[in-house]
């Protein structure tokens, strides 16, 4: 009988830690409701016209870069698509060091998802992207690093789904790590491109730009065949 006590103690302190780790789960969803909903609401520019995140972002003078990485950081949370935001550093800071800041502010922004995704767990995340992409989840459980890297170069994932989904996935923290530092850079080097080629829509940089994308597009779907068996189930 002694030892019914401490045993009901260990019990309640794991039921009062749950309680307050759901408390936490639902606040980070209502601050990303509510971020998303003033962002449609005040900024709906944005979503329009990578132009006006430049103008933004510019406003800031020499903290531009700055602010620009912490708003790639968690502009994707807040449902601003990263292309969006890749495109408008290119125009704000041209191809290179747009490409630069965006790779910095993609990366930072795809460890937070990730561990948000460790934080709130497997059946958390799939209650948030829905069912239909469990299946993704089992894949990146086998073949993370092959996955993850596919959807890098080829982003038919939304940006931060993916982050969420990986972080609640058993895969190493190292593959994932390392296939979404090298998976990001083509598409993030081109997309900047085409921002500071949108200066001049016309143009043959613009065209060879579309043309550049298309192509790395088109290098993912060859590395998707040539590993087909590592990403099968």
């Amino acid at each position: 009988m002694a030892a019914v006590k401490p045993i009901q103690n260990v019990t309640e302190k794991r039921a009062e830690g749950s309680k307050l780790a759901n408390y936490l789960r639902l606040a980070i969803i209502v601050v990303l409701v509510g971020g998303s909903l003033w962002l449609l609401l005040a900024h709906s520019e944005w979503f329009r016209d990578p132009k006006a995140v430049k103008v933004e972002v510019l406003a800031w003078g020499v903290w531009g870069p700055v602010i620009f990485m912490l708003m790639y950081a968690v502009g994707p949370s807040f449902l601003v698509p990263g292309a969006v935001m890749t495109i408008a550093g290119g125009l704000g800071f041209g191809t290179f060091w747009g490409a630069i800041y965006s790779l910095i502010g993609a990366n930072v922004g795809a460890l937070v998802a990730f561990g948000a995704g460790r934080f709130l767990g497997k059946s958390f995340v799939e209650g948030i992207v829905g069912e239909r992409f469990h299946a993704l989840l089992q894949k990146i459980a086998k073949n993370g690093f092959h996955i993850i890297f596919y959807l890098r170069v080829v982003p038919v994932i939304p940006y931060n789904a993916l982050n969420l989904l990986a972080g609640a996935s058993p895969i190493a923290f190292r593959d994932y790590f390392w296939a979404s530092v090298i998976g990001m850079i083509p598409g993030t080097i081109l997309f900047a491109f085409l921002g500071d080629a949108l200066w001049h829509p016309l143009s043959p940089k613009f065209l060879l730009a579309l043309l550049l994308i298309g192509t790395s597009v088109g290098c993912g779907e060859l590395y998707r065949r040539w590993s087909r068996v590592k990403l099968a189930d």
